[in-house]
């Protein structure tokens, strides 16, 4: 028995993780925390040990889940930087935009290209692009601000090297490319959502794009192939690896060798010296993000081992919640509060693991709620930097993003509900 009981040590550790998160400490420092804080308070202290190396015993499937999923982040982080490193993502979007005529389309593909790259507060790098073009529509600082932080997070729900997607499906035991499948109709929605409510009464503009008129039309779409080839290897390999051996998918296999591959296609279309290549090893970032990838799975294994999902089996066995309101309520609330994907869905996923067998739709359900909660989060780096940046307030900003968030979301449960 630990210290005091498992709903006041529940209680008082998520109070803990939304202090940190709002004094902006690490991710990982956080979630590492959070678990160890909850451990001493909810568990016999001469149980903690063997919780922490059950997390990383290869002997186990679990074990070398996290060990692969750690490994896997840590490779995706390195291929994001790299990107940025080498000038690839900027080649990336330049190319995109001389191949696009319409500013319409440019302006919804900029950040999601940006978007590839999983850094936080991401949303900065793609502003001053989305602010250029924007000017050709004449669009107004808070409808900048919305395209800039909207389309950036389309992506993220069918990318196979997201890492909260990635931590997602290995802590609810359902392949990636299954998550992803459930994923599209959500991320139409939120395109075509984003789409009608960012350019409502935007008349289009007569003013056509140069299409790179010094190295022709043929001469950019070489290059975007070029610099895409990267990140498509790695997705058509992260696919593959899945239908030929669901066991690697499982085991979180998939991912690892495929960013792996991405990895070695960018150094050699890049042609990156030794240098170049050493420069992300020294971002304290890379790290951050790695070890919260672990941080969610010690913090599962605590919950787990202190029977925290109890108190919440209880109010649905008693029939007193719908099981599908802690499906949606208990992740968008956590990645609302956290402004993190990964902390809503680490603790959500925790949490409903002793009340229920996730199934792809279940799983579905919670990535996208958590997804939802941390996209519209006022703690949200990219929210609070995009609004900075177009010298946006929030409540302008909340005006287009809330009913983004409310027909993106009753989609969701459209989907959870007939597919």
């Amino acid at each position: 028995m630990g210290l005091v009981n498992p709903t006041i040590a529940i209680v008082v550790s998520l109070c803990f993780l939304v202090v940190l998160l709002y004094k902006r400490f690490n991710l990982g420092i956080v979630l590492n925390v959070t678990a160890t804080l909850l451990a001493v308070l909810a568990l016999d202290w001469d149980r903690i040990p063997g919780v922490v190396y059950a997390t990383i015993d290869p002997m186990t499937l679990e074990g070398r889940l996290t060990i692969s999923v750690v490994l896997a982040t840590f490779a995706v982080m390195l291929l994001s930087q790299l990107y940025k490193e080498t000038g690839m993502i900027t080649k990336l979007s330049e190319s995109m935009g001389n191949i696009i005529n319409n500013p319409k389309t440019v302006l919804c593909m900029l950040p999601a290209v940006i978007g590839l790259l999983p850094v936080a507060g991401g949303a900065l790098m793609s502003a001053p692009l989305v602010d250029t073009e924007a000017e050709k529509l004449k669009l107004k600082p808070d409808r900048k601000a919305y395209i800039n932080l909207w389309f950036r997070h389309t992506i993220f729900p069918v990318y196979p090297i997201s890492q909260p997607l990635i931590v997602a499906a290995a802590m609810m035991g359902v392949a990636v490319p299954i998550l992803i499948l459930r994923q599209i109709p959500v991320v139409i929605v939120m395109v075509a959502t984003g789409y009608i409510i960012g350019f409502w009464k935007v008349s289009q503009t007569k003013e056509q794009r140069e299409t790179g008129a010094a190295k022709g039309e043929s001469s950019d779409i070489k290059e975007f192939l070029t610099t895409f080839s990267p990140i498509l290897m790695t997705i058509a390999v992260a696919v593959t690896l899945d239908i030929v051996s669901g066991d690697l998918g499982k085991q979180g296999f998939d991912v690892l060798i495929a960013t792996i591959i991405g990895l070695t296609t960018l150094v050699l279309v890049s042609r990156s010296n030794l240098q170049v290549f050493a420069k992300p090893f020294k971002s304290w970032g890379i790290y951050g993000i790695t070890s919260a990838a672990y941080g969610a799975f010690l913090l599962r294994g605590v919950m787990v081992n202190a029977g925290i999902s109890q108190i919440f089996q209880s109010f649905v066995s008693n029939g007193n919640i719908d099981i599908v309101v802690l499906l949606t309520v208990i992740p968008a609330v956590l990645g609302f509060l956290t402004g993190s994907p990964q902390g809503g869905i680490a603790i959500g996923a925790s949490i409903l693991a002793g009340i229920l067998t996730f199934s792809p739709k279940i799983a579905a359900l919670v990535y996208i709620s958590a997804y939802l909660g941390y996209v519209i989060a006022p703690t949200h780096l990219c929210f609070t930097f995009t609004a900075q940046y177009f010298k946006c307030s929030l409540s302008r900003l909340y005006r287009y993003i809330i009913p983004s968030f409310a027909i993106t979301f009753a989609l969701a449960l459209i989907v959870y509900f007939f597919l």
